[in-house]
């Protein structure tokens, strides 16, 4: 035993490497090594001779294996540091150029709208983009026989046969939040529901996903005068002008009453957009007073409170304010487009230090 011991311990500590390591464990204590074969021979011993031998092979393995795993970790110390010696940076070196992300015109618009409607004392509102059908429609007083309701509009989720719970879609416009919110908060209210919204629409100028911003006031005494009010700040904020005209058209929403289309005078002198001059007008929005039905629907008693609400496309009013001509190249993710038409991301936008810089 003396000579195994001295044998395999030599071998252990003259190991280069692992692999040479683990040949020498299979060797010595592995089921067919030397101290494995010594065990063996320990049922053809008398018993006064196998309490002699048993311990002693017994306390040769164990160093045996402790030897092993004392060199194993030494091995794998001296790699760590032949690495660290050999892959090391030189910290003097010259930086690559730094790359800034931006942000995207969606996002800004988004982030100006907002800062213009929370001086107002507006809050944000949202929900989720898949939707009951009810809160899509029925809560906002569009009938079942409505053309917005068809297939060929609105995207409806795949039911299985025999489910009865009810339809389900993608929501075709943040008024669904409106009604949440009214649930939720009741009144008086003052939130903007900003969001993406799913039409099956697609040009120039409509894609199947964009994205809406949707203004509800409530309240005992609010009129179309509010209304009126508030779209002219905002436009007046929104494109930064001084002064802007505003003309109201009577329209048709089932989600209000009376309901008018807005529009803003504007003139296109040699291509270039100009707000709040010149002889065109230009639609932007639609709104009016909210109808009484949506009301009850959000659980709010239509003989007391009153009040506005108006929609507004947020990649539109992008697209009117940074002159992008295609609705299309906002979805394409296109680094040099964005590069071109994006904004730096911590220039947070503020009524008083700015809205786009």
């Amino acid at each position: 035993m003396d000579d195994l011991k001295s044998k395999y311990l030599s071998q252990i500590a003259d190991a280069a490497d692992e692999n040479a390591l683990e040949t020498i464990r299979v060797a010595a204590v592995g089921k067919k090594g030397e101290v494995a074969l010594k065990m063996r021979e320990l049922g053809k011993m008398t018993p006064e001779e196998r309490q002699v031998a048993g311990p002693a092979l017994n306390a040769l393995k164990n160093e045996i294996n402790s030897a092993l795993v004392a060199k194993k970790a030494g091995l794998a110390d001296a790699a760590l540091d032949e690495r660290l010696r050999t892959e090391w940076l030189d910290v003097t070196l010259p930086t690559r150029a730094s790359r800034t992300g931006t942000l995207h015109p969606v996002s800004q618009a988004s982030e100006e709208l907002t800062a213009i409607f929370a001086e107002m004392g507006f809050s944000v509102a949202e929900g989720p983009r898949i939707d009951t059908d009810w809160y899509n429609f029925d809560a906002l007083n569009i009938p079942g026989h409505h053309p917005a309701r068809a297939e060929m509009d609105t995207f409806y989720m795949h039911r299985a046969e025999g489910d009865d719970r009810p339809p389900h879609v993608l929501r075709t416009h943040t008024s669904p939040v409106q009604i949440r919110s009214m649930e939720k908060m009741g009144a008086p209210l003052r939130i903007i529901c900003p969001g993406g919204v799913y039409r099956a629409d697609y040009d120039q100028t409509h894609t199947p996903m964009f994205h809406q911003v949707e203004g509800l006031a409530l309240d005992t005494d609010i009129s179309m005068a509010n209304l009126k009010w508030t779209l002219e700040e905002f436009v007046k904020s929104f494109f930064e002008v001084d002064d802007v005209e505003l003309r109201f058209r009577a329209s048709h929403f089932p989600f209000t009453e009376p309901s008018a289309e807005v529009d803003i005078r504007c003139s296109w002198k040699d291509g270039t957009l100009k707000i709040g001059e010149g002889d065109d007008w230009m639609e932007i929005l639609g709104s009016g007073m909210v109808h009484p039905k949506v009301i009850a629907a959000g659980g709010i008693d239509p003989d007391v409170y009153q009040g506005f609400a108006f929609g507004i496309g947020i990649d539109r009013l992008a697209m009117l304010k940074y002159g992008i001509p295609d609705l299309r190249a906002f979805f394409d993710s296109d680094l040099r487009w964005l590069r071109h038409y994006g904004f730096q991301c911590l220039d947070m936008p503020s009524l008083h230090g700015g809205l786009s810089r």
